[in-house]
């Protein structure tokens, strides 16, 4: 009997905790479906939406795609993303590399000196006076990705898992057989690395993608701009105005049908929806690997 009572009382815990699980993932997707449905329906019903379209229709969608700077600024954030992105982690693994060896000289010196910029940073006005007067690279892509070039949290993930992870027996054996230090990094180090640098690449593809404040500083010219702060600024002028220099509903033009029209909320969500699209669509794909990573850089950190 008290077996069976004490099972019940599991049994109802359990079914209140996913309850409560439930209204909270509720929670959390509200919004997103809530952007989803603004954006999908028809200017005249977007008041009236609470959680699934009304009056479906796509021309938000047609609108955004048909604008010049946003389709400049999808180009842009894509190609700053993917050099962004091959610079983050070939600096990374050549920083985490070395300094988990023991036998490298000054190897205290240069963790400490790698930890101090963890806390202590030059600053906003040093760091735009660095990028304009010294180095000259504003209005190019260099001032996006080179600042950032290395996430020093990143690089102390890795470096604690090569310490911990990768078999010191592995790099005597490679050593005897006469591998350089190249060959084993290359050959032995990032093919066992894999599920943490998958994880390490997605957060900084993420940083990178969402960046939009080093081109609001950097940047002059509005055909240079990534698509984020294109949505930025289409959010901070009410929508429609920076792009069409009206308010309310837009009229959809070019497209072969004269009485499409789109709200500026539409706009707004559509445009908002379009920007986090990638990075929702590439999640699936590493899940197996960031959920592996994130568990081993926790335990061994």
């Amino acid at each position: 009997m008290k077996q069976a009572r004490s099972r019940k009382r599991l049994d109802l815990v359990y079914v209140f905790i996913l309850i409560l699980i439930g209204l909270i993932a509720l929670l959390m997707l509200y919004p997103f479906l809530y952007i989803i449905s603004v954006s999908l329906s028809d200017y005249r019903y977007v008041s009236q939406v609470t959680f699934f379209p009304i009056g479906l229709n796509f021309d938000a969608y047609q609108y955004i795609f048909q604008l010049k700077n946003v389709q400049s600024g999808y180009l842009n954030t894509i190609i700053y993303t993917a050099v962004g992105l091959a610079i983050n982690m070939v600096m990374t693994v050549l920083c985490a590399y070395p300094l988990s060896k023991k036998r490298l000289p000054g190897r205290r010196f240069f963790n400490i000196l790698v930890l101090i910029t963890m806390y202590f940073s030059a600053g906003l006005i040093p760091s735009y006076l660095l990028v304009t007067n010294y180095l000259h690279i504003n209005n190019t892509i260099w001032a996006l990705v080179l600042p950032g070039a290395i996430g020093t949290w990143n690089m102390i993930v890795l470096r604690i898992y090569f310490i911990s992870s990768i078999p010191s027996e592995i790099e005597e054996s490679c050593r005897i057989d006469g591998a350089s230090e190249l060959q084993m990094l290359l050959q032995i180090y990032l093919p066992l690395s894999l599920p943490i640098l998958v994880t390490i690449g997605l957060f900084y593809f993420v940083g990178l993608w969402n960046s939009w404040f080093p081109a609001s500083l950097y940047l002059d010219n509005a055909e240079d701009w990534p698509i984020q702060l294109v949505l930025k600024n289409v959010m901070s002028t009410q929508g429609a105005s920076l792009l069409s220099g009206q308010s309310g509903t837009i009229a959809v033009g070019q497209m072969g049908k004269s009485n499409s029209r789109t709200d500026v909320n539409s706009l707004n969500n559509a445009l908002t929806l379009a920007v986090a699209l990638p990075i929702i669509l590439i999640y699936p794909f590493c899940q197996k690997f960031f959920i592996k990573g994130v568990m081993v850089g926790s335990l061994k950190g």
